[in-house]
């Protein structure tokens, strides 16, 4: 497994944006796919965003599609979540994660290490 490790998160004006990022261990990391999800309280985790191992391929949530962009750096062990124009509604912990495959998924259960969290708060 990978430790993961996301920063970046804090609390934006509806239509700001934000960088998360996300650190990991594991020397073979690009060998992971990497992704996004969020959950709100009271809610499930959902997709947001993923990205395969060289980053040639990406794939997202119809929800932020046009406004978020995962992009990754394998020399630095770094997976980024570029987010504009936010909403109230992407107001949610973002959780990074690991898939030990090649290829992106927006299957929760493909992946099987995560990092704690980073809240991001979307006011009004």
């Amino acid at each position: 497994q990978v430790q993961l490790v996301e920063s970046g998160g804090g609390l934006v004006q509806a239509g700001g944006s934000l960088r998360l990022s996300c650190a990991a261990s594991k020397r073979t990391f690009s060998r992971y796919a990497m992704g996004w999800f969020r959950q709100a309280p009271g809610k499930e985790r959902e997709f947001v965003a993923a990205i395969s191992w060289s980053g040639g391929s990406t794939i997202y949530a119809d929800s932020v599609k046009g406004r978020f962009t995962i992009s990754r750096d394998n020399a630095n062990r770094a997976v980024y979540l570029q987010m504009n124009s936010l909403k109230t509604e992407d107001t949610a912990a973002y959780y990074c994660g690991a898939k030990p495959t090649y290829y992106s998924s927006d299957v929760f259960e493909d992946f099987d290490s995560w990092g704690q969290g980073t809240q991001v708060t979307v006011s009004s």
